[in-house]
């Protein structure tokens, strides 16, 4: 039967207490923010739903009341599985109250585990989180006292022709929300306004193969047929009801107003527009990292510092020598930044975030550029627990493992640096409160141990020095010119790592005002 239209406020009272939903979206992007924020309000003026499991892939939020900030309310909440609560503050908040038991696996492997679960597999079987705090001889993705108290497990270590790997076990879905740009009276979904395509093609199948609930939240009716069906993303016999959303809660980006038909490929936008990014600690951090790009790379870019390696690449014309892509599935062009990461101006390419975590799980990129929060002597690193609060890894692990090369950028140390930057050197007015070299990570996100066994090419870039990955920890490679090597470097650290025998200063030209003129 054609798909039944409701509203929003009806669309609420599907879910029943106690059951599992899944939601679609990462960060800002492709959010059914409509269904999201009609559920919380029902909450609030009933109390129920009560006690359901919520599932999403990645993260969503935007640091104040929008995605799972919304549903961020006691009794809500019966158990949570996520890949990330770092835009989600106040979901961790409750996390961190151990309300309720809170699981953090690794977004890639949330991506396959959906897609399991829609073709009646038994799980995921990979190598992705071993060494890491999802292998469960170390915490078996448990991200509060109230996952470990509930005696649930999401892994489990198998053998496989001698080799070990993880299994992750899949989830059914009593009712999903999730998005699209157009429906037709037969409940057919386009998602042509979208700047990604995501997953929402394996979560409807997930929960309609779970004998579950399918709710699409879309920005407009078409009649039945006049989509082009190369457009269509979802058939209509998955999509049991629609929502016409109301336009605010139906943004491209939850923090953005306008429509940039540039993030969508509708049109293209001159890379005359794009300004260079001031001279600061963060651009020399993406300077050092670009000096790893090479000609023809698949490169990914991670949130934070490291995305700043896009703005680099453009400033110096590079964009077209490189592909640049994001873990939500966009390929080429000029990636955005902050809570906009999951957007691009001017991609080449969309294709769904499983099938692109399949690419860079089976060694498809060349090079990662991820940040770093805290990095041990061992070369572990941290982005996922800092004084135990859970933020989870979204698709670091996924990433960091399964790349060939790889290059943690941050800033040397944490909270109130202030530098002075040009003339090809770096001086260091105040240092920061915190380090970030430390004796020990408070969470492995990232095994330095693994990776060394494996043979990866691991770079940990900073502000005012460069290390690489050894097979016997960290070593100090490179150090900015201006910059003394005691006082400045390993007086600030908590560990001593080796200092290269051939310590080289790094490229002044990083330090200018100048355009590097860089070539691959």
């Amino acid at each position: 039967m054609p798909a039944q239209v409701i509203s929003a406020e009806q669309a609420a009272t599907l879910v029943q207490d106690g059951q599992t939903l899944g939601v679609q979206g990462i960060i800002c992007t492709s959010v059914a923010e409509d269904l999201i924020q009609a559920l919380a309000d029902r909450h609030r003026q009933t109390g129920r739903p009560s006690g359901i499991t919520l599932f999403c892939e990645s993260g969503i939020g935007d640091n104040s009341d929008g995605g799972l900030n919304a549903l961020a309310r006691p009794g809500l909440i019966g158990a949570l599985h996520c890949g990330h609560l770092g835009t989600a503050p106040k979901m961790a908040e409750l996390v961190a109250q151990n309300l309720f038991p809170a699981f953090i696996v690794p977004q890639g492997v949330n991506a396959q585990l959906v897609r399991a679960q829609a073709g009646g597999k038994p799980g995921v079987v990979t190598s992705v989180g071993l060494g890491t705090y999802a292998d469960p001889r170390v915490e078996g993705c448990l991200g509060n006292q109230a996952a470990r108290d509930s005696g649930q497990t999401v892994v489990e270590v198998v053998d496989w022709d001698g080799q070990e790997y993880l299994r992750y076990r899949p989830r059914a879905f009593d009712v999903c929300f999730i998005r699209a740009t157009s429906a037709d009276q037969a409940g057919n979904l386009s998602i042509e306004r979208e700047s990604i395509r995501f997953d929402q093609l394996e979560l409807a199948t997930a929960t309609h193969n779970s004998g579950g609930v399918v709710i699409a939240q879309v920005e407009r009716l078409v009649e039945r047929g006049s989509l082009d069906p190369h457009r269509v993303v979802i058939p209509g016999l998955l999509v049991d009801y629609l929502v016409l959303a109301d336009p605010q809660r139906h943004r491209q980006c939850l923090v953005d107003e306008a429509y940039h038909p540039e993030w969508s490929g509708e049109t293209r936008l001159p890379l005359s527009e794009f300004t260079p990014a001031p001279l600061n600690e963060r651009k020399v951090c993406g300077r050092r990292a670009a000096l790893l790009l090479q000609r023809g790379q698949h490169v990914n870019l991670g949130i934070g510092i490291a995305e700043s390696v896009s703005a680099v690449a453009a400033e110096e014309g590079l964009s077209g020598d490189i592909a640049m892509s994001i873990e939500a599935g966009i390929y080429g062009g000029v990636p955005m930044g902050g809570l906009r990461i999951c957007s691009a101006h001017n991609p080449e390419c969309i294709i769904s975030q499983v099938a692109t975590f399949d690419l860079y799980d089976g060694g498809g990129v060349d090079l990662a550029v991820l940040g770093a929060a805290e990095i041990d002597q061992a070369g572990n690193v941290n982005v996922s627990k800092f004084s135990g609060r859970v933020v989870g890894p979204g698709g670091f692990v996924n990433i960091s493992q399964s790349t060939p090369r790889v290059a943690f950028v941050g800033l040397f140390r944490a909270g109130g640096n202030q530098y002075e930057i040009g003339q090809g050197q770096l001086r260091i007015l105040q240092d920061g409160l915190k380090p970030k070299f430390k004796r020990a990570v408070e969470q492995i996100t990232f095994s330095g141990g693994r990776a060394a066994q494996t043979g990866q090419e691991v770079w940990y870039i900073t502000e005012r020095a460069v290390f690489r990955l050894t097979p016997d920890g960290v070593e100090l490679v490179e150090i900015a010119p201006g910059v003394d090597l005691e006082t400045d470097v390993l007086a600030q650290m908590e560990f001593r790592p080796q200092v290269a025998d051939d310590l080289k200063e790094m490229d002044r030209r990083i330090f200018s005002q100048a355009v590097m003129g860089l070539t691959l």
